[in-house]
């Protein structure tokens, strides 16, 4: 199985790139995985937010292949723990799934089209993230998934998903 992360623009942080690049370099251990950029939309500074979803959104769609399993990271889209993560990704292994495709806007969403495309819609929290942070968090979330499937000892089930007292 191949996991492709589609994504909307360069990372511009130092800091970002950094943390993207060591669990990319993880998830090499256990998965075909490659994060693919997308330009930014020349002139989008003129453009209204409708049409700069639109001009990205072509662009994403170009990328995909019939039976791909299309997945946005939408703040609409269902809420799972890490365990629940790594379950679904378990499943997709095993239904024989040959490319999952996640998906992170830019900084107005998707047009309706990606919607229409797309398989399921995930959250990674009720919070707002930059859609550049949120790269970082997706990659080391699904290196956490994987070490969940093979039982390592990254991720620590003896609380919930990183919840300390505060």
């Amino acid at each position: 199985m191949k996991i492709l992360l589609l994504v909307i623009g360069k990372t511009d942080e130092d800091y970002l790139v950094t943390g993207i690049k060591k669990y990319v370099g993880r998830l090499g251990h256990y998965a075909s995985f490659e994060m693919k950029e997308i330009p930014d939309i020349r002139n989008r500074k003129t453009l209204s937010e409708d049409q700069q979803k639109k001009a990205e959104s072509f662009l994403l769609l170009q990328q995909l292949q019939p039976g791909d399993q299309v997945v946005l990271l939408d703040e609409r889209g269902k809420q799972y723990t890490s365990v629940e993560f790594s379950e679904i990704i378990e499943k997709w292994t095993a239904s024989g799934a040959k490319r999952i495709v996640f998906i992170i806007g830019g900084p107005y969403g998707f047009a309706q089209e990606v919607y229409d495309r797309a398989d399921t819609q995930m959250s990674l929290s009720p919070m707002t993230f930059s859609h550049q942070m949120v790269r970082l968090i997706f990659v080391e979330q699904l290196y956490r998934a994987f070490t969940i499937l093979k039982n390592e000892p990254y991720h620590h089930r003896g609380h919930p998903a990183g919840m300390q007292a505060l």
